[in-house]
């Protein structure tokens, strides 16, 4: 048999399913983008501020194919571009997540690695809690003071339903912290926590059932958030099921507040003791002369912590030691 000679004819070439265009890994930069903040997150799709500025339309946007799952929340700053009219039936694209300032982050529970953020950019935390109906729980206030320490938030504590009880016998317990501490009644205006909120942007937290909500609709008249009524077992209803960001009147100095959902507990196993104390000037830089794994609790568990050093040369009141770890105490 005689060997076949091949040429060009006896071959096939298969033509490509895709185009002949190279493929690239440039991304566009989107210099355009109109900066804005998200004030609300539902199913995949997120309404925001243009500017911040709430007297302009709020724009829904969808998040741009380049950014994959980048995780965007209530009070990041995003960049858009788009159909920014506001108008129905619009819709932006998120393009951009702006590098966060402060973070409010929880998990499940203290065995829980995945993080929860529930709130970017805010700069101050204000943590509800009731005088009475329900008692007021230390545990929790003191959870979120160690998540705003490690967070970046300037945390606030607001007892609310004072026409039931005495408020200084709890409030007594966070002097020391030279914490902010503010009084409102149900048959006042909370003029005091109107003014600590205006011209910023801050989260509030707290147990279901203690008036958060009722707080922001006394702050933000237009809000007409459902106001839960505290069950017979001591714990309310879950009026808010998601955080949003509401706009304070301009008349009050502008700001925005974030209505965060009723949460019965506040995992922190993403935090450490050093990061609670890092919040603290005075203190970030006396703990660099603790011992390695020192958790700065005091004896006998840290019998060698420099913050005990700092009271003995009167740097450190003694009652704000004994304050801030009784905070700490919550990590454990």
């Amino acid at each position: 048999m005689s060997r076949r000679e091949y040429d060009e004819s006896d071959v096939r070439v298969r033509p490509g399913r895709r185009g002949s265009r190279p493929r690239t890994k440039t991304r566009p930069e989107h210099a355009d983008a109109a900066e804005a903040m998200v004030t609300t997150v539902d199913r995949g799709r997120w309404t925001c501020a243009p500017g911040a500025d709430s007297s302009r339309p709020a724009v829904t946007a969808m998040r741009a194919r380049e950014l994959g799952r980048t995780p965007i929340v209530v009070g990041d700053r995003v960049g858009l571009v788009g159909d920014l009219s506001g108008a129905t039936d619009t819709i932006a694209r998120i393009v951009r997540v702006e590098e966060r300032r402060t973070l409010l982050r929880r998990t499940a529970d203290d065995d829980d690695p995945f993080e929860r953020v529930i709130v970017a950019n805010a700069e101050q935390l204000v943590i509800v809690t009731a005088v009475a109906d329900p008692e007021p729980r230390t545990g929790f206030v003191d959870r979120c003071l160690v998540a705003a320490y490690a967070g970046g938030l300037t945390p606030v504590l607001c007892l609310t339903k004072a026409d039931l009880g005495d408020p200084e016998v709890f409030a007594a317990q966070y002097r020391e912290l030279d914490l902010t501490v503010l009084v409102t009644r149900r048959d006042e205006e909370p003029t005091e926590l109107a003014g600590v909120l205006a011209g910023t942007v801050s989260a509030l937290v707290g147990h279901s059932g203690v008036g958060k909500s009722t707080l922001v609709n006394a702050l933000v008249p237009d809000a007409a958030r459902a106001v839960g009524i505290v069950s017979a077992v001591g714990k309310g209803r879950h009026t808010t099921v998601a955080a949003l960001a509401l706009p304070l009147p301009e008349e009050r100095g502008g700001g925005w507040v974030v209505d965060t959902p009723g949460v019965r507990s506040f995992g922190l196993a993403h935090v450490t003791p050093d990061d609670v104390l890092a919040a603290f000037d005075d203190l970030a830089a006396a703990i660099e002369d603790c011992p390695r794994g020192c958790g700065h609790f005091g004896p006998p568990a840290d019998p060698e912590c420099a913050l005990d050093a700092l009271v003995e040369k009167g740097l450190l009141p003694p009652g704000r030691l004994e304050a801030l770890r009784r905070v700490l105490v919550a990590l454990r």
